[in-house]
């Protein structure tokens, strides 16, 4: 990941967040982030949207993850998640032209998914 904005320390600008991979446990690559869900009241960041499946970023669809199923692997310059591909493919997703409302209801069947309270 080449910084395109400033970074320091513990910290990394959206810009910076946005394009990086997203590995499983076995290394994997999964995909990539597309983009951030920001909570407007609490200013914390509710989903990272992993762009995954398709073939040369066509027919991709978008998975929102909470984001605090990321962890950071310095040695990889990316992003993993404990899943798998095939737990991935079932998992919440829309098509890129068709993101949902991130309402209440939409974020409790998300974190549902994945085990994390809401």
């Amino acid at each position: 990941m080449t910084p395109t904005t400033t970074t320091f320390n513990d910290t990394i600008s959206s810009d910076d967040v946005e394009g990086t991979a997203v590995y499983n446990p076995a290394g994997d690559k999964l995909g990539s982030i597309d983009n951030l869900v920001i909570d407007k009241r609490s200013g914390q960041i509710r989903y990272a949207v992993l762009e995954f499946g398709g073939f040369l970023g066509i027919g991709t669809d978008r998975y929102p993850l909470p984001w605090s199923m990321l962890r950071y692997d310095l040695d990889k310059d990316g992003y993993t998640v404990p899943l798998d591909k095939d737990r991935l493919k079932n998992a919440p997703h829309y098509a890129e032209a068709d993101i949902p409302a991130y309402d209440q209801e939409y974020g409790r069947g998300v974190y549902g998914y994945y085990g994390i309270d809401w």
